[in-house]
C-alpha cells in the first residue's frame, strides 16, 4: 500500500503572466503522478472552476482541472473526497483533495469544529480596528477508508496557514511591499496564530480518534508550512518527550522523514536553502505495517531565485512524499 501527499501548485484551468496555461503543466505533473502511483493520494492546491450557470447567489463548480489530469491515468477510477463551502461545492481556490484505490467509507471536514475562532485586534492597524475573529483559511479533510487486510484506515489531509504575513490593514503598499516592519512582523504573528492553531485543532480530533479507538490507524499528511521540530509539527506528534506521560505514548505520531536520509529529506526550496514542509505522520498501529519513505525531488526547483516576478514552473514547487505500508 502506497499513501503519498503532494501540493501540486495552484492546479487550474485558467492562466495569467505568472502561471503557465494547464496544457503546460499536463505532461510533468501527470508523469509524476504515474511516478508515485498511489493506492491514497492527497493533494493540496486543487483550485475549483466555475460552471456556465455559476453565480455568487448559487455558486456551481467543479474540479475540471483535476479531471483533466488525471484523465487516462488508474487515478481516474478512484474514490474521490475533497473540501466544500456551505454551498456544498469546491472552495474556487486550494481545495484538499484525497484520491483512494478503494472505497471512502466516511468523510468529514473541519473548521473551528474542535476549536473556537480568537478574537484579536490588530495593534498597527491604519485606521484602528476593533477585535476580530481569527479564522482558519481551508478546513481539515478527514475520511476513512477500507483497505484490504489492514481495515479502517484514517487519512487527514491538512494545508495549514503559510509563512506568508497576513494582511494589515493600511500597512501594505502593495502586494510585495510593507509600509513598516511592526506591520509585516503583525501580519506574520497571525500567520503564526493561525498555522499553529489548526495544528492544534488536528491534534484534538486525533485524540478524539484514540479515545474511540486506542489502536486507530491514522494517517496525517499534507503541506504543514513547518519544518520538524517546529510547533505545528511537534503539536501533532504529541511525543511523549513533550507531554511527559508515557501513558501517553500510543497516542503519538511518528513522522515518517525520519526514515529518509538527512541529505534528500527536503520537499521544498527556497533560497537555496532545503525545506521539509511536507509532512506524514502515523500512528503506532501504522508502524508495524511502515516499510519505507521518500521524497521524489529530484526535479524540484527553487520557487524563490529563477523569477523576481514569481512566475510559476509547469512543475510544482512542493515535491511529493511517498511512504509505503505492507498490508498483513
Amino acid at each position: 500500500m502506497k499513501i503519498a501527499t503532494f501540493n501540486i501548485e495552484n492546479l487550474d484551468e485558467s492562466s495569467d503572466e505568472l502561471n503557465p496555461v494547464l496544457h503546460k503543466r499536463i505532461k510533468p505533473l501527470r508523469d509524476m503522478l504515474l511516478r508515485i502511483d498511489a493506492d491514497i493520494l492527497c493533494l493540496q492546491e486543487v483550485h475549483g472552476q466555475e460552471l456556465p450557470e455559476h453565480t455568487s447567489r448559487d455558486p456551481k463548480r467543479e474540479l475540471s482541472a483535476l479531471e483533466t489530469l488525471i484523465l487516462d491515468t488508474p487515478y481516474t477510477h478512484f474514490h474521490t473526497a475533497y473540501t466544500v463551502t456551505s454551498d456544498e461545492v469546491p472552495y474556487d481556490k486550494r481545495n484538499l483533495v484525497i484520491l483512494s484505490r478503494w472505497p471512502i467509507i466516511q468523510l468529514n471536514q473541519y473548521k473551528h469544529d474542535h476549536l473556537e475562532k480568537l478574537e484579536y485586534r490588530k495593534s498597527t492597524a491604519i485606521p484602528a480596528e476593533e477585535a476580530k475573529d481569527i479564522s482558519w483559511e481551508r478546513p481539515i479533510l478527514h475520511v476513512q477508508i477500507d483497505v484490504p487486510e489492514v481495515g479502517n484506515v484514517h487519512v487527514i489531509n491538512l494545508h495549514l496557514k503559510s509563512r506568508l504575513s497576513s494582511n494589515v490593514k493600511g500597512q501594505k503598499e502593495n502586494n510585495y511591499t510593507w509600509k513598516s516592519a511592526a506591520g509585516w512582523a503583525e501580519g506574520y504573528f497571525l500567520s503564526s496564530i493561525k498555522r499553529v492553531g489548526q495544528a492544534l485543532e488536528t491534534r484534538v480530533l486525533i485524540d478524539e480518534i484514540f479515545a474511540d479507538t486506542p489502536d486507530a490507524n491514522i494517517v496525517v499528511c499534507g503541506d504543514f508550512n513547518a519544518e520538524p521540530g517546529e510547533v505545528p509539527v511537534e503539536a501533532i506528534c504529541g511525543r511523549v518527550e513533550n507531554t511527559g506521560n508515557p501513558e501517553l505514548r500510543h497516542t503519538v505520531m511518528l513522522p515518517c522523514s525520519l526514515a529518509i536520509a538527512d541529505s534528500v529529506r527536503f520537499s521544498h526550496l527556497h533560497h537555496g536553502q532545503r525545506n521539509l514542509l511536507d509532512h506524514m505522520l502515523i500512528s503506532q498501529s501504522m508502524y508495524g505495517k511502515f516499510a519505507q519513505a521518500q521524497i521524489f525531488n529530484e526535479n524540484l526547483h527553487d520557487e524563490s531565485l529563477p523569477f523576481a516576478s514569481d512566475t510559476k514552473f509547469p512543475e510544482s514547487d512542493h515535491a511529493p512524499f511517498v511512504a509505503t505500508f505492507r498490508q498483513y
